[in-house]
């Protein structure tokens, strides 16, 4: 087993191909994205604005748009119905109008003053911020009508504002407060999508080993099976190992992710590795050629990465997808992960992802072992 093993770790660390889609691929991933997504944190919102009304009522609401974070108003004096067009078309998100006459309708003490807001129906998401700033601009003079009209009723200041106060109290808590961002969901997320690409290399060694004719000089050696299935499992296993390290870790010293308990971040890569090198092995067995093993291994690794909640929170998805999620080893190894580092669960509270990782690896065991006297009767003799 020592020299199997031996010379596949050489083997290993020779494949630059390994290299690349073990680690160069997911550092990418993670940079790229990790860069849009802290830029995207940083931006503002563009609030287009045209003002017809020219008046100090209208100057006034705009100023208070302006003192909001994260909005950027934009006042410009095209033509509404050109604007209009460009959100019909896509060319534009949104648009605020202050029709002429604001002023007079907002002191006139109707309630007829009203301001028009257009917004594409494609991005909603997108301009549902502004929606909501507009509603809350529109409470604010709401509550300082009522209030002019109290004084005027001769309420006292503590009476008006016992009389303003809300009966509901809300008391926000945050219980995850550990850099809860992007990053600690994508640095995991794809750390166990990119862990199972390490199906490619286990099939290309196998049929490797198979197509050369190995196989079945090493049978006539009389090599124990599980010396031989060892000393191809070990290497792989290692390999992911030092893949998740140097992603966790790149997250942890350049993004300042969190990393919570070490010990728990070891025993979950553990675990994450020997699922991932026992599936591996037991596929390499299961398909016919490399080009199937490889097909195989997109299926497993974008599928698995979908369900299981690599790319966005799980939660996210139909409950009949976070259902069938759960029946795959990227959804636990993720749940471990995201236990980690964002709500600081201990070692102990992580059984379920260790046992879920490590049953799947055994069922890859099991696998492998039915499966290892076919592989070798397919051998090239």
């Amino acid at each position: 087993m020592k020299n199997i093993l031996l010379k596949e770790m050489k083997l290993m660390f020779k494949e630059k191909a390994n290299l690349i889609y073990l680690i160069v691929m997911p550092l990418a991933f993670i940079i790229i994205f990790g860069t849009i997504f802290n830029q995207a944190g940083d931006s503002t919102v563009t609030v287009n604005v045209t003002d017809n009304d020219h008046s100090a009522a209208s100057k006034t609401f705009i100023s208070q748009m302006e003192k909001i974070k994260g909005f950027d108003v934009e006042l410009n004096n095209k033509d509404v119905n050109q604007q209009i067009s460009q959100i019909k078309e896509g060319k534009l998100n949104s648009l605020i109008v202050i029709p002429e006459g604001f002023n007079q309708q907002l002191t006139s003490g109707q309630n007829k003053a009203k301001i028009s807001f257009y917004q594409d129906a494609a991005v909603s998401n997108e301009t549902a911020s502004i929606e909501a700033i507009l509603k809350n601009l529109s409470n604010q003079y709401r509550e300082n009508q009522i209030v002019s009209t109290l004084a005027k009723d001769g309420k006292t200041d503590d009476q008006i504002k016992s009389i303003m106060k809300s009966p509901v109290n809300i008391d926000s808590v945050k219980e995850n407060s550990h850099n809860v961002d992007m990053m600690s969901q994508m640095v995991p997320g794809y750390t166990v999508m990119f862990a199972f690409y390490i199906f490619i290399s286990v099939i290309k060694r196998f049929f490797t080993e198979k197509e050369s004719g190995m196989i079945s000089r090493l049978q006539s050696t009389g090599v124990n099976p599980l010396s031989y299935l060892l000393g191809m499992w070990i290497p792989h296993f290692l390999t992911i190992m030092i893949q998740c390290i140097v992603l966790i870790g790149f997250g942890h010293y350049v993004y300042g992710m969190h990393i919570g308990s070490f010990v728990g971040i070891f025993l979950l890569i553990v675990s994450l590795a020997v699922c991932g090198s026992s599936l591996g092995v037991a596929l390499s067995f299961i398909v016919k050629n490399e080009n199937q093993g490889i097909g195989m291994t997109q299926f497993i690794a974008l599928g698995g990465a979908m369900l299981g909640g690599l790319w966005f929170p799980s939660n996210m998805l139909p409950s009949f997808a976070q259902v069938i999620g759960k029946f795959t080893p990227q959804y636990w190894a993720q749940q471990g992960f995201l236990d980690v580092i964002v709500r600081d669960i201990p070692v102990t509270g992580l059984w379920k992802s260790f046992a879920a990782l490590i049953a799947f690896g055994i069922i890859g065991i099991i696998v492998a072992l039915t499966r290892y006297k076919a592989f070798l009767r397919s051998a090239v003799k």
